[in-house]
Order: structure tokens, then sequence, then C-alpha cells
């Protein structure tokens, strides 16, 4: 699979998502959708890791101890 942006990729799985859930589609496509949604996934995860190690990175201070706290988000985002 190409290199794709985290956007695209949340896109492309909402659209095999909603297409997986009409059920109007051959099992033979459905299986082929679900692996590119797999695919899609795993990459998603990786990206959002690798924004975590940087957000992490950024707040280290200057005297070099890093000040770790689990990103949240809000219940409203």
């Amino acid at each position: 699979m190409k290199e794709i942006r985290f956007e695209e990729a949340i896109k492309r799985l909402e659209e095999i998502v909603n297409r997986l859930e009409a059920g109007d589609i051959p099992l033979d496509d459905s299986i082929k959708l679900f692996e590119e949604g797999v695919k899609l996934y795993q990459i998603c995860l990786k990206r959002l890791d690798e924004a975590e190690k940087k957000v992490e990175i950024l707040l280290k201070y200057k005297n070099g101890i890093r000040l770790l706290k689990p990103f949240e988000l809000k219940e409203s985002e």
C-alpha cells in the first residue's frame, strides 16, 4: 500500500465500514475490503503512536527531564 496520510486513511476506512455495513456486496469483495480496512487500521495506529511519541519529546524539559503525561482527549473531542 502506498504512503497515505492519516486523514485519507480514516476517510477510506469509514467508506469501507459503510460498504461492509450495507451488506450488498459479494463475499469475495467483502473480504478484500475487510483486508484493506485492517491494513488502514494498522497504518492509523502506527501514525497515532508516532504522534504520541513526538508529543512526549516536545514535553521534554530544558534540563533533560521528561514530563510524561498521557495524552487524553476530552469527552467532547
